[in-house]
């Protein structure tokens, strides 16, 4: 993670570019509104276990501007299994499932409401000052902001290797609180 320098730049758009940021938009809306439509039945992973947290965690961070509290299936299965297994396991899912912000940005961010265009602009003046230290302080606390922060990530092209290795360590520590108060909950 970066400190003081400029953290991202805007490369050229080209003709193929264009196709990639048009079809990376069109997937982050469909995978959105799949996942909003079918939200019932993504909480009953969270019965398989590890992989169930995993998929629920990637399904309920992929959603881009709609909430699905993924984090309930973290909390839940942290009383049951080992939580910092699950913890890590969660913070890996959520991680992927942030690419799907990540790949909005990059093909335009043009899904931004009106009434969060002033907190994008910020966000996206985090993400050129502070880069990878505004991912990760976002990515731990539990809020909405972070797709925004996602689609500047995206729109700036910051790495998506840097993105998602941010975002894990930000996510897993996250997921590690609320995999520990289930647990902790468990046993009052």
């Amino acid at each position: 993670m970066e400190t003081g320098s400029p953290a991202v730049e805007r490369k050229p758009a080209g003709q193929p570019h264009i196709l990639w940021r048009a079809g990376a938009l069109v997937l982050a809306l469909l995978i959105s509104v799949l996942i909003f439509v079918y939200r019932d039945q993504v909480v009953r992973f969270a019965s398989y276990g590890y992989l169930g947290v995993f998929v629920v965690s990637v399904i309920g961070n992929a959603t881009v501007l709609l909430p699905i509290p993924s984090l309930v299936a973290t909390f839940v299965t942290g009383g049951v299994f080992n939580p910092v297994v699950v913890g890590i396991v969660s913070g890996a899912g959520m991680a992927i499932g942030e690419l799907s912000g990540y790949l909005a940005g990059y093909g335009g961010g043009a899904i931004i409401r009106a009434e969060d265009r002033a907190r994008y602009a910020r966000l996206e003046s985090w993400m050129r000052r502070y880069g990878g230290w505004t991912i990760f302080v976002l990515s731990v606390i539990p809020n909405p902001l972070f797709d925004l922060a996602g689609i500047a990530a995206g729109a700036l092209h910051y790495p998506v290797w840097r993105f998602l290795l941010v975002c894990f360590l930000g996510k897993s520590i996250k997921g590690l609180a609320m995999a520990l108060a289930g647990a902790q909950w468990l046993e009052l």
